[in-house]
């Protein structure tokens, strides 16, 4: 019972840090990012995008049967003008939101790669420890545990190498088809 507790515990207090680490990041972003954010959400959403289609149908409709003036005859050029401005200005404006989300994407993939190196040291050091206990023991260990390759630091640096690599002669070679 208490090992569950403590599980809880644990798992409650790695909750807070990483919400902790949300409210820092919310409270921190100035008021030009809040409001890029806004208008993506907003322009985002299904809401704006059944609100301007019900617009333009009653702009389009309204200018073809003509109870009214038309403001704006076929081929609509006034309504053209209203969307390319609007998109003039979404487009950026998005753009800034996705930016910012991808910062915050970029530091929390840094946050995991940190934590991930040291549980990796962590989980070295176990196994060494283990394999060290396994021999004082005098129970006996597979080929693999005596070669002491689980126990060997990972090199960051050359794990990347490898991967570089390995992407490289993987990729298909540029130029024209032969």
């Amino acid at each position: 019972m208490k090992a569950t507790a403590s599980l809880e515990t644990l798992t409650q207090q790695n909750v807070d840090a990483v919400a902790k680490l949300e409210t820092t990041s919310e409270i921190k972003r100035p008021r030009s990012e809040r409001a890029s954010d806004a208008i993506a959400f907003g322009i985002g959403s299904w809401t704006f995008l059944i609100t301007q289609t019900i617009i333009l149908s009653i702009w389009m409709v309204l200018n073809l049967v003509g109870w009214v003036r038309h403001w704006d005859p076929y081929p609509f050029i006034l309504l053209n003008l209203a969307l390319s401005f609007q998109a003039a200005f979404a487009g950026p404006v998005i753009m800034m939101s996705q930016n910012r989300q991808a910062r915050l994407v970029d530091r929390r993939n840094q946050l995991d790669l940190q934590i991930n190196l040291l549980a990796e040291q962590e989980n070295t050091e176990m196994l060494r420890l283990l394999r060290l206990l396994c021999q004082k023991s005098g129970i006996g260990l597979t080929e693999l545990a005596k070669t002491e390759i689980l126990t060997q630091e990972t090199k960051a640096d050359a794990l990347i190498g490898q991967i570089e690599t390995t992407a490289k002669e993987r990729e298909p070679p540029v130029g024209p088809a032969k």
